[in-house]
């Protein structure tokens, strides 16, 4: 009898320490999201299994994030934080909460790396990709995703990385991290007009990393199709024929239909089929696993929903389910 997949579930407690005051992002989130990678690991017949999470050490923030800007966020915490702009809130407890978001989206690459993990998901807070190498902005204090990214490296267990981002904004601080770097490729669906205003399709990397960037933004109300096919018509197999050593998932759902904060009018549904296209592209590129952190997303049962569907969808690509359904079916 085959083994059953393995699942790492990678969150800590300490991240609902950070808490802005009458805020979406709140602490709630975390046990949404972990409800829905356990559902989704129970449906797929998967194995759940909850590592310990450490803090991120400062000798990898500092790959991404200037040691003058990381002084700078654990002074203002330790001053007792307050807003850093209208949207984004430093407490005295965020830096801990970061430092753990940080360190559990490093351990989620690692694991699916090592091929420790079929689904490694970093449930955590606060999200990461707003964040700009000096900036903390749209709710992010350190970029989670990009932090992970250069830890591969830094191992030596990956040098070529795609990030697929499907949350509703776009990733303009990740994007901005690893514009000129070719062997990054960062590809995002997002709604469009919205936060933060940056995304254009036009807007394919600069320098040596010309032609690694792919944006597709996508009109209010779109829903599934239009979400499904940017991602299996363009996306991925742009993905693919990048030949990556790893793929992360910034995996935001405020895409979804019921989030109150945007109207890309998404379901379970179009995050599963998204899902299972990632799974086929990694499998289809040698890779075992995929790896994810939590970005954004508002509404706690589309949380749970669309994070079930997602290890669902990202099982199903991975062992081919779909592929040899498909061909049973011609």
């Amino acid at each position: 009898m085959p083994t059953a997949p393995r699942v790492l579930l990678l969150t800590d407690a300490a991240m609902a320490t950070h808490r802005p005051p009458g805020h979406p992002e709140r602490p709630e989130r975390l046990e949404a999201v972990a409800l829905g990678v356990a559902d989704g690991t129970a449906a797929a017949g998967a194995r759940l299994e909850r590592p310990s999470v450490a803090p991120a050490a400062d000798e990898l923030l500092k790959r991404v994030h200037p040691a003058t800007h990381l002084a700078a966020l654990d002074a203002a915490a330790l001053r007792g934080g307050g807003w850093i702009d209208a949207d984004t809130y430093l407490g005295p407890d965020s830096m801990r909460a970061a430092r753990l978001a940080a360190g559990a989206t490093v351990q989620a690459a690692e694991a699916v790396v090592r091929g420790e993990a079929a689904v490694a998901f970093a449930v955590v807070r606060p999200p990461g990709h707003h964040a700009a190498a000096e900036r903390a902005a749209g709710f992010c204090i350190l970029n989670n995703i990009a932090v992970a990214v250069l830890a591969l490296r830094a191992s030596g267990l990956a040098r070529r990385v795609a990030i697929v981002d499907w949350d509703v904004h776009h990733g303009d601080g990740t994007q901005a991290i690893f514009e000129r770097d070719p062997d990054v490729c960062y590809a995002s669906t997002h709604q469009a007009p919205l936060y933060p205003g940056t995304g254009d399709a036009a807007e394919r990397g600069t320098g040596p990393g010309l032609g690694a960037t792919h944006n597709l933004p996508l009109p209010p109300g779109s829903g599934d199709d239009p979400f499904i096919a940017a991602w299996d018509d363009r996306l991925l197999p742009a993905i693919e024929g990048f030949g990556p050593d790893a793929i992360l998932v910034s995996a935001g759902y405020d895409a979804h239909r019921l989030d109150p904060l945007a109207e890309l009018a998404v379901t379970a549904r179009g995050y599963r089929t998204v899902a299972e296209g990632v799974g086929r592209t990694a499998r289809r590129g040698g890779l075992t696993g995929v790896a994810l952190t939590l970005e954004g997303g508002y509404d706690l049962g589309a949380l749970r929903e669309s994070a079930a569907a997602t290890v669902e969808g990202l099982l199903a690509g991975l062992a081919g389910v779909s592929d040899a359904s498909e061909a049973a079916a011609t």
